[in-house]
């Protein structure tokens, strides 16, 4: 992590309803304010590409959680945190 970005932490991972081989991951900050999606396309079964337990992202690449989501991001970002390295493959 550097000065420029913001550690978050997996919390969710889904894959989509509108497009077939979609997998979204949703990671967050610990205290559960700002979530930063990442979406992969799978292209076959072959393609092995590591979900790993935090990312750091970009500040301007976040964005606000719903306020309904807000505990349930931050109770298993500071899970995943107090569990895993943030280059553990998930």
């Amino acid at each position: 992590m550097t000065d420029d970005t913001v550690r978050v932490w997996l919390v969710e991972r889904t894959y989509s309803d509108d497009e077939q081989n979609i997998i979204i991951l949703t990671y967050a900050t610990t205290d559960g304010q700002q979530y930063f999606r990442k979406e992969r396309s799978l292209t076959s079964f072959s393609d092995v590409r590591d979900t790993t337990a935090a990312v750091d992202a970009d500040p301007e690449n976040l964005g606000s959680t719903d306020p309904e989501d807000r505990e349930a991001y931050a109770t298993e970002a500071q899970r995943m945190a107090a569990e895993h390295d943030p280059n553990d493959v998930i």
